[in-house]
């Protein structure tokens, strides 16, 4: 059975940094990738980044381009994300997903996901 469990959101000022983190268990993640979804109140689910777990293949979406940074610690089956020179438009919950890799361009079938965790950012 597949875990995924974020952690290390929470409330910053703009400007600030946070680094969330998902932990993965429950099978190999090999031909995986992990990515970080955000949906913030009365808007849609948006990716955020992603990155494959053999490779280290990673994208990212214009929003965050050069402010947030994926990673992965294969060894701790645990996926990161820095996020830095945080904005109040970066509000949201953030979840983490995983699921097999489809095509070359890190596009993927999320099969599993997080609960989520609280990203707030104030002015």
């Amino acid at each position: 059975q597949v875990q995924l469990v974020e952690s290390g959101g929470g409330s910053v000022q703009a400007g600030g940094s946070l680094r969330l983190s998902c932990a993965a268990s429950g099978r190999s993640f090999n031909g995986y990738v992990m990515g970080w979804f955000r949906q913030a109140p009365g808007r849609e689910r948006d990716i955020v980044a992603a990155i494959s777990w053999s490779a280290g293949t990673t994208f990212y979406a214009d929003s965050v381009k050069g402010r947030f940074t994926i990673s992965r610690d294969n060894a701790k089956n645990t996926v990161y994300l820095q996020m830095n020179s945080l904005k109040p438009e970066d509000t949201a919950v953030y979840s983490c997903a995983t699921g097999p890799l489809l095509s070359s361009s890190l596009s993927a079938r999320y099969d599993y996901w997080g609960h989520g965790t609280q990203v707030t950012v104030s002015s």
